[in-house]
Parts: C-alpha cells; sequence; structure tokens
C-alpha cells in the first residue's frame, strides 16, 4: 500500500476519521488488512513488548485475536497535533474460558507523510468483567454509526 488517507498535517476532524478507520479495521479483526495501515518499518510498543517491522505486526495481531475472542473497539481521539494523533479506548473480549475483560488504554500515533503509521505507542490494562456488564454490544464487524462511543457511554 503506497498510502492510506486522510494525510498529515492533521485536523480534529481528519484525526477522527484516522481513528475510526483504526477503529473499524481492528474491529474486523484480520490481520492481513490492519498490518497494511503500517509502514514496512514500523515500530511498536504494544504493553511491555516492542514490535519492529509489518511481518512482526501481522504476527502480533494473528496472536492478539487467537487469544481475545469476540473483541469489540472503541476509540476516541484525545488530541491532535501535525502527524501525530492521541487516542483513548477501550474493547472487551474474552479468554478461551470464558471470563470476560473491558482494556483500557492509550495510544500515541506517528503517521509518514503517506498517512500510513510508521510508530504506535500503546498502554493497555485489562480488567475483569461480569459478562453482564459487557457494554459493547453490536454484532460482529464494525461499531454501527449510531452506536455511542465511550463518553456518551460514560466509560
Amino acid at each position: 500500500m503506497s498510502g492510506k488517507p486522510p494525510f498529515p498535517p492533521f485536523t480534529l476532524e481528519t484525526a477522527r476519521q484516522k481513528a475510526r478507520m483504526a477503529e473499524n479495521a481492528w474491529n474486523s479483526k484480520d490481520p492481513d488488512k490492519v498490518s497494511l495501515a503500517y509502514t514496512e518499518d514500523s515500530v511498536w510498543r504494544n504493553r511491555s513488548e516492542f514490535i519492529h517491522g509489518r511481518a512482526e505486526i501481522l504476527a502480533f495481531l494473528q496472536r492478539k485475536w487467537a487469544k481475545e475472542l469476540d473483541y469489540k473497539l472503541i476509540k476516541e481521539v484525545w488530541a491532535c497535533s501535525d502527524n501525530r494523533i492521541a487516542v483513548r479506548f477501550q474493547y472487551e473480549w474474552h479468554d478461551a474460558e470464558g471470563q470476560w475483560f473491558r482494556a483500557h488504554g492509550n495510544e500515541n500515533w506517528e503517521f509518514a507523510e503517506n498517512g500510513l503509521m510508521r510508530r504506535r505507542e500503546a498502554s493497555i490494562n485489562d480488567v475483569p468483567i461480569a459478562e453482564s456488564d459487557r457494554l459493547f454490544s453490536w454484532g460482529d464487524g464494525p461499531r454501527p454509526d449510531d452506536f455511542p462511543g465511550l463518553t456518551d457511554l460514560g466509560l
């Protein structure tokens, strides 16, 4: 992939578009598709894991969605400037034993001129929840446009 609009520098509106596109892609749980949004030499920190390049990103995403079942994600822009976007996010998932979790996190993103992400710094904490406490209740795939975001859900 040579480029992925919107391109930096970002306005609040284009940062929101970029975040929603990322959210929709991650909710597809398609590692091949998601990995294409990152530069070939993209650098990540995800929790305590350090990831270098698209091949490692792909392997990471394959492991992630094999473990984090029925994954559903909501992202919200926190701030943006030039070629950087900061988002907060939460996602719900369960493990193979049926224990549900809500992950709470923040990401700092830096983009190349072609709109591909070249750096991702993610800090994430998982909180066990009861299945009855789940809030992300849409079906499989992207969050519907009329489904509330984090702030509207009181999160």
